[in-house]
């Protein structure tokens, strides 16, 4: 166990990645850094699925990191995260525990994981004027076009699409570079869930979080005086609960649209993590759908093999 500085622990949203995560983690006395890009927003719990019980154990608190760090309707970016990421890391090493990553968010992980070189990427407005009136469809065509590190399974508004190709082509004049990150090395654990339970899973979670409040979260945000374009940016459900809170589209428009849209992105999220492999990263993987214990047990073995 002590061969390895981080556990990573990935999968499509749905696939129980959270609850899995706490288990092992009051299994190896560790703690959790969130790989999450939305979670880490105040006030955005039902939209995200923070499902923070997950982090009781037997009675036992996990502690976990990046988790409400950041004020909704702030853009918080890559670069950020792998700043606050190394923080809590080192944290956690310093104190002789081990640090477990966890979160459905690609881009995320690999920065951390490879430690890529990233700055501040600014806005550009003439990039922004020549996109002006494109559908997401159409940006998305010219995303895929390049060939550089871009967590493509977030971007599901056009505004989010034109600063992913704005970022893109930033990085594409200055070349990513490998960064002065610790040599990390790390175990990783996949959550593999089959197409069909993935969809039930999801589908199920959607009713429960709509009957928990959700569109009441996002009243909420918009009456404490986060913009609506701000909760539309952040994409999924706070995009289309927005929207049918502000009267832009009705309950099953909003209802439907949202449910294949969390599909889609589960399936984003998966080509994302067969992307890795093809990468060169080796991603063990571990059936979702069997009991606690005994994904505990397979992970554990793993880990020490």
């Amino acid at each position: 166990m002590s061969s390895y500085d981080l556990i990573t622990i990935l999968g499509p949203t749905a696939s129980g990645k959270t609850p899995f995560a706490a288990v092992l983690a009051y299994e190896l006395d560790a703690e959790i850094i969130s790989a999450d890009s939305r979670q880490l927003y105040r006030g955005m719990d039902l939209g995200t699925g923070k499902d923070l019980e997950d982090y009781t154990v037997n009675g036992k608190q996990i502690p976990y990191h990046l988790i409400d760090i950041a004020d909704p309707g702030y853009k918080y970016n890559v670069f950020e995260y792998q700043q606050d990421f190394l923080t809590a890391y080192e944290d956690i090493r310093s104190r002789g525990k081990l640090p477990i990553i966890c979160g459905g968010t690609g881009m995320y992980l690999e920065s951390v994981l490879k430690g890529y070189k990233l700055i501040p990427v600014p806005g550009n407005l003439e990039i922004r004027q020549q996109l002006a009136g494109k559908t997401l469809n159409e940006l998305a065509g010219i995303l895929s076009a390049y060939k550089t590190l871009h967590n493509t399974t977030d971007v599901d508004t056009v505004k989010r699409a034109i600063r992913a190709i704005e970022i893109e082509e930033y990085y594409a004049t200055y070349k990513l570079e490998e960064r002065a990150f610790p040599p990390i090395k790390s175990f990783i654990i996949g959550l593999d869930i089959d197409r069909e339970s993935r969809r039930e899973r999801i589908s199920r979670r959607l009713k429960q979080r709509i009957a928990d409040g959700m569109i009441g979260e996002v009243k909420g945000l918009l009456e404490k005086g986060v913009p609506a374009a701000d909760l539309i940016y952040y994409g999924l459900e706070y995009k289309f609960l927005t929207l049918y809170v502000t009267g832009q589209i009705g309950y099953d428009e909003m209802y439907n649209g949202l449910e294949i849209a969390i599909h889609q992105f589960a399936k984003r999220q998966m080509t994302w993590f067969r992307g890795m492999e093809r990468r060169g990263f080796k991603i063990h993987w571990i059936d979702a759908g069997i009991p606690m214990e005994e994904k505990i047990r397979e992970a554990k073995a793993l880990i020490r093999s």
